[in-house]
């Protein structure tokens, strides 16, 4: 079944202008191929009112928002859609403090609580992993600390940051990762994790890239020409690090405290692998699909 989504910020008010109508759209989206029942994984229900299913089988009743982030929830269901909605249709995403103030939520903890549970739908469960051409690299985010220079500095956060070289069409798609540090196993088991084996793999000349870190890849080492100032071996890398610096000052006044920089890093990857999207509606659909498959 398909299931139709918004796509303008009036059709979206048309849509979900009452509590049933979204409880009506999780059903949609949770059960569009198929309905199956947790319990006894029988495929037959009977509908019955505020979005509860009840088993042909084993008669349970299942709500929509079992077992997902929209259970316990304080809020109504369409302060969460607006939420969502908004979510999707700022280029540049919003802060808890501006979402808040825009949906009337006195609290601002409630509306960082909101946006949390929000962010955790970003990450599509099963997510196919980087191919083809990949340049990869670390980062350090965070401003000027005392402590130790280079790949050893206290006090910031050191990300491994993976892009797909698509040539002339430019930049492809990105995966970032938080490392404790760049030694040769963490950056073995990060790369695992983000791009699929048997792929290209390029990076600097860094000594933590050793061949048994990037065993069963393709690995292209690129050494600097000269010491002139400027000579940048890994470009794209550092132009995705750029963006999202100026992400994080713009959008959150570089206002993001160590321990919740994993949601942000998940928000701008979010944001960037669907940055050629012309439909906010497909958006918000993939994001409120994303959220029912978050236990």
């Amino acid at each position: 079944m398909k299931v139709e989504y918004p796509e303008t910020m009036q059709e979206f008010m048309d849509r979900f202008s009452t509590e049933e109508d979204c409880r009506e759209y999780l059903v949609e989206v949770r059960w569009s191929n198929r309905f199956t029942c947790p319990h006894c994984a029988h495929t037959h229900a009977w509908k019955l009112a505020r979005g509860i299913l009840k088993c042909k089988k084993c008669h349970r009743d299942i709500s929509a928002t079992a077992g997902n982030v929209f259970a316990g929830r304080h809020l109504p269901l369409r302060i969460w859609f607006q939420a969502i909605w908004t979510v999707v249709s700022q280029k540049h995403g919003v802060s808890a403090l501006g979402l808040s103030r825009l949906l009337g939520i006195k609290r601002q903890m409630t509306g960082w609580h909101l946006l949390k549970k929000i962010r955790t739908g970003m990450v599509r469960v099963g997510r196919e992993r980087l191919s083809g051409l990949v340049e990869v690299d670390e980062v350090f985010l965070g401003g000027v600390k005392p402590g130790k220079r280079g790949r050893g500095a206290l006090g910031k956060v050191l990300v491994l940051v993976a892009v797909e070289d698509k040539g002339k069409k430019g930049f492809g798609r990105v995966r970032i990762e938080i490392i404790t540090d760049a030694s040769a196993a963490t950056l073995r088991a990060a790369i695992k994790k983000m791009v699929e084996p048997g792929s290209k793999i390029r990076t600097e000349e860094w000594k933590g890239y050793t061949p048994a870190a990037l065993e069963g890849y393709e690995h292209i080492v690129m050494k600097k020409r000269s010491r002139e100032p400027g000579e940048d071996p890994t470009p794209l890398v550092h132009r995705i690090a750029s963006l999202l610096k100026r992400w994080l000052l713009g959008t959150h006044h570089g206002r993001v405290e160590e321990t919740h920089m994993a949601a942000y890093l998940d928000e701008f990857v979010f944001r960037f692998n669907r940055r050629k999207s012309g439909s906010r509606g497909k958006l918000f659909y993939r994001l409120v699909q994303g959220m029912l498959h978050v236990k």
